[in-house]
């Protein structure tokens, strides 16, 4: 015990001549990024575990981009009733179709083509078409860049949600989020660094497998905020355990988390939990005022349909995600529950509703951005893991028309993005005449991350985690490229 005892922490501070002192000092130097950079030595082992922060941190280059916000559209909005007009659809109404098809649903298949059921009209000096569904959206078309030209070739929901998020259709990847917080880290120690907002009706399909860290150490995993409150469980303890003796306690377990760590140097998964605790005790402040939008002008709440109920809650999301990169947050995923843009039936009934809930709401975020100065810094996405075929689905036990739907299409979609040093009121890409394949200006699901980590000052083929004796990339297609004709 006595030789313990000579060898702690406590001894080894206590006889020092920098003591405290000098202890405090390389902190905030690590803080400030004071310390020297050590030369790079590809020869020389690993000695030590490496140690993982979301301290922020300066990318290779220059760049645009200093968070995202993600709108993702769980199920695959119809890019044909809403993004990508075709005269030859509306021509050729009823007709079979005459070229090859690629079905996900054979048994409930058919070749009849299906025109747009809504009107398409011109916005903004861009001219761009849109669908009657999203007048919002129209009244923004100069600040977004449509890409039609979408393709991840894997024709189900799981595996093209998988590529879209982490850059290949098989699960337990890491996401672009985590590879953003492994990279850059956070500006702000105060709030969680990747936020993952839910839809008040449920978790979307595959849960938390969508902000996972994957492989990567678990500090760079996301969190998931309700949107209702309270939005993080437990983060506020009962009132007898407020002030000085939460701090006493949570000190006191910090002391003995740290005794462990010392004893089992490189756990990731034991230093992320022992940084969550730390972020929780700042967030019982910061998380709270963040997630205040009474602190909003009427206007602006007004802005963003949260005086509304079709429109409240994906108004209150979006307005969060506002809040949140305002005060450094890098990564924001508004989350739809289950895939309720799967529109195999009832596409008539079911598509204006889901329109209604998020177009107001997604165009306020665009606008009010801008007028903040924020929208040439933060990427703004909207989009699904696919689109829609040009011909009817009858679901089994359909009997009337007015309740067809639409089959899934991973070869040819839309989705739109702005900021962040994209390119405003474009059009990129094209689908052949029916709106099924991608033709001109294709876009791969790894070719959309590889330019997003462009926008953030990344090289996608730098952005390497060594595992064992395996090296594991966001972007893992070597024909991967960075589309510039969507920058700016």
């Amino acid at each position: 015990m006595a030789d313990d005892k000579l060898c702690s922490r406590r001894h080894l501070l206590h006889t020092s001549s920098f003591g405290l002192s000098g202890i405090a000092l390389a902190t905030l130097l690590k803080q400030e990024q004071l310390f020297a950079d050590e030369p790079a030595d590809p020869i020389k082992p690993q000695l030590e575990e490496p140690s993982f922060d979301l301290l922020p941190k300066e990318p290779p280059r220059p760049a645009p981009a200093r968070a995202m916000i993600s709108m993702f559209m769980l199920g695959g909005p119809s890019q044909i009733d809403l993004f990508d007009p075709k005269p030859e659809l509306v021509r050729r109404h009823g007709e079979v179709f005459p070229g090859e098809l690629k079905f996900d649903n054979m048994a409930q298949a058919s070749r009849e083509i299906m025109k747009p059921a809504w009107k398409f009209r011109h916005h903004g000096e861009c001219g761009m078409e849109l669908s009657e569904l999203l007048p919002h959206l129209g009244r923004i078309a100069d600040q977004i860049t449509l890409i039609r030209s979408m393709h991840t070739g894997v024709n189900n929901h799981v595996p093209s949600q998988y590529a879209l998020n982490s850059g290949d259709d098989k699960s337990g990847r890491p996401v672009l989020g985590s590879w953003l917080l492994k990279a850059l880290g956070s500006e702000t120690q105060d709030l969680p660094a990747y936020v993952a907002l839910t839809d008040q009706r449920g978790l979307p399909l595959l849960g938390s497998e969508h902000w996972t860290n994957g492989k990567l150490p678990s500090i760079f995993q996301g969190t998931l905020v309700r949107s209702q409150e309270p939005r993080i469980f437990n983060l506020e303890g009962p009132p007898r355990l407020r002030g000085a003796v939460q701090r006493n306690q949570l000190e006191f377990l910090d002391r003995f988390n740290r005794t462990h760590l010392d004893s089992h140097p490189g756990e990731s998964d034991l230093e992320a939990r022992i940084a969550s605790y730390h972020l929780a005790a700042r967030m019982q402040l910061a998380a709270r005022e963040a997630f205040d939008i009474t602190q909003e002008t009427e206007s602006t709440q007004r802005m963003y349909g949260i005086d509304q109920a079709v429109t409240r809650d994906y108004g209150t999301r979006c307005l969060i995600a506002r809040r949140l990169v305002e005060r450094g947050v890098r990564f924001v995923q508004l989350w739809c529950n289950g895939q309720i843009w799967d529109h195999h039936g009832d596409i008539l009934q079911a598509l204006p509703q889901r329109c209604q809930e998020v177009d107001q709401p997604a165009a306020a975020l665009v606008s009010d951005l801008k007028q903040r100065g924020l929208l040439d810094s933060t990427i703004v996405h909207w989009g699904g893991e696919m689109g829609r075929l040009p011909v009817i689905q009858f679901r089994e036990g359909i009997s009337r028309r007015d309740q067809v739907g639409r089959d899934h299409n991973t070869y040819g979609f839309s989705q739109w993005v702005a900021g962040g040093g994209f390119r405003r009121g474009q059009i990129h890409g094209a689908t052949d005449e029916f709106s099924h394949y991608a033709v001109e200006g294709i876009v791969h699901h790894y070719d959309w991350l590889a330019t997003v980590l462009h926008q953030f000052g990344l090289d996608h083929r730098d952005m390497t985690f060594r595992i064992g004796p395996r090296t594991i990339r966001l972007v893992e297609h070597d024909e991967a490229r960075v589309v510039s004709d969507l920058l700016a």
